[in-house]
């Protein structure tokens, strides 16, 4: 990070940040940058990391410089690191069955993740083991969370990752949706989980931060409800196999906590208010607002 570069700048725009925000220079892979960032602080949210499937990219930053981040906080003996790993360190392996509950002690195969070449699981997976196992060794308060695909407003103009995987579905750039399913939460839902973990001292290990898992399918035809006025595609790409089922996933331990997540009707929908604001997509029709309340 760039303490100065443009793209930084909805940061400062934050409420209060220009009293109470600090932006350092920090490099993952430079250990001095790290230590002057982390000096002085009692908690570290280490939430940066590479998204990409290129393995020199993504392995070395996830792993060498997830060790750095917990060194430079052992000396500086902070209270707590929280850690943002991934659902993509939790799920990727090929002998779960969709019935099996997904929870905190399931991890993705990482020999599975090496042969399709998903170096972005991989990464994460052996990024969040070297971040406990540092942790253990150096002795620092470690707490994982584990966020899935998240949904919600932009705080930058530009669009992520994330995002495009809907973005794709409102702009005519795609003409079907996949047999696939994949998890969700909101936005603001993931940095309450962070700050929950944070500041709960009896929080411990990792924690998954999902509200429900959607085919593509599923999703589509909640975005067509909302936004009819889009070109949003309601054909599957391989119609030939049968639909694939739903996994189950557990955030009772953020439940617990007392995080309450958003539905992910809701999410969507918000999602997609947003993109209208930032620009992204054009604004056709008023919606009526009491219809976001449908629970999922």
């Amino acid at each position: 990070m760039v303490a100065d570069d443009p793209k930084n700048s909805h940061l400062r725009e934050l409420e209060g940040a220009k009293e109470r925000l600090t932006l350092c220079r920090a490099d993952l892979l430079d250990f001095e940058s790290l230590r002057e960032a982390i000096n002085g602080c009692d908690g570290v949210f280490h939430t940066a990391c590479p998204v990409t499937d290129n393995p020199e990219e993504m392995v070395e930053p996830a792993v060498n410089g997830t060790k750095n981040v917990i060194i430079a906080a052992a000396e500086a003996k902070v209270r707590r690191v929280v850690f943002t790993s991934s659902i993509g360190a939790v799920t990727m392996d090929p002998k779960r069955g969709p019935d099996t509950i997904v929870d905190e002690s399931c991890w993705s195969d990482l020999e599975f993740c090496k042969n399709t070449k998903n170096w972005y699981c991989y990464g994460k997976a052996v990024g969040e083991q070297a971040a406990t196992d540092v942790a253990k060794e150096k002795g620092v308060d470690l707490v994982v969370v584990n966020p899935v695909l998240v949904l919600g407003p932009l705080l930058q103009s530009t669009v992520n990752a994330s995002i495009i995987h809907i973005l794709k579905y409102l702009n005519g750039s795609t003409k079907t949706y996949a047999n696939l399913v994949q998890a969700y939460v909101h936005v603001r839902d993931v940095a309450l989980a962070h700050i929950l973990v944070y500041e709960t001292p009896s929080a411990s290990g990792r924690y998954l931060c999902a509200e429900s898992v959607l085919h593509r399918g599923d999703v589509v035809e909640i975005l067509a409800k909302f936004f009819p006025e889009y070109p949003i595609p309601l054909k599957c790409k391989d119609e030939t196999k049968p639909r694939v089922k739903r996994y189950k996933i557990s955030n009772q331990k953020l439940k617990d906590l007392g995080l309450e997540f958003t539905p992910v009707k809701q999410s969507l929908y918000e999602t997609v208010k947003n993109l209208q604001e930032k620009g992204h997509l054009p604004v056709a029709l008023q919606h009526d607002e009491s219809v976001i309340r449908i629970q999922s």
